[in-house]
């Protein structure tokens, strides 16, 4: 079996894995959310009286627009009382596990970007179409490290998508849990040893 065979098969082993993982994974996630997640979705309805859901067009793999799925966690360009807490520990990407059951994202994967975000970056450029060429994630290494310049962003996305594999994977998701129970900042602390990250 030649090299190129050998790297097709072990990527479209990954690609059935992943996506499989994908679903096992998100049904189980929204199982065990489902009770906090009412009761969050309460909380936004009573204390700030919009909607609890939040929708808006991202870009997804192959360049497909897709609307993402998150608690409303702002109003008029400032976050809420509970949205801050929210945004500090990432449940208020708690929704897009059903874009991942729609197949729209994966748990891991780059972030999922709006066409402004594109721009502004400059990302629509040819040469970063390699970044749209995976679906994009509820986590992933540039998310874990906080998303500051550009260029680190995309050296982590550049990362992930030349090493990805299950392992990569499986720490990605057990950071974000961490992240979720711990806050954000505390532990991007300890794993980056940086005291500026956000």
């Amino acid at each position: 079996m030649n090299f190129e065979l050998q790297s097709t098969l072990r990527q479209f082993i990954y690609a059935t894995l992943k996506r499989a993982f994908d679903i096992i994974f998100s049904f189980v996630a929204l199982t065990l959310f489902c009770v906090p997640g009412i009761i969050i979705a309460v909380a936004i309805r009573l204390s700030e009286r919009r909607p609890v859901l939040f929708f808006q067009e991202r870009i997804g793999k192959d360049r497909k627009p897709f609307y993402i799925v998150k608690f409303r966690t702002m109003i008029d360009g400032q976050p809420t009382r509970i949205g801050k807490v929210l945004r500090a520990t990432g449940i208020d990407e708690w929704p897009q596990f059903i874009n991942v059951l729609s197949g729209e994202m994966s748990i891991v994967g780059p972030r999922a970007l709006t066409k402004a975000d594109i721009m502004r970056l400059g990302w629509d450029h040819p040469y970063y179409d390699s970044r749209w060429s995976v679906k994009p994630g509820i986590t992933g290494l540039a998310q874990l490290y906080g998303g500051q310049h550009k260029k680190a962003s995309w050296f982590w996305d550049s990362q992930y998508l030349t090493s990805q594999n299950l392992f990569i994977d499986t720490c990605a998701i057990v950071l974000s849990f961490l992240m979720n129970i711990f806050g954000k900042r505390r532990v991007r602390r300890i794993l980056f040893q940086r005291n500026h990250l956000r």
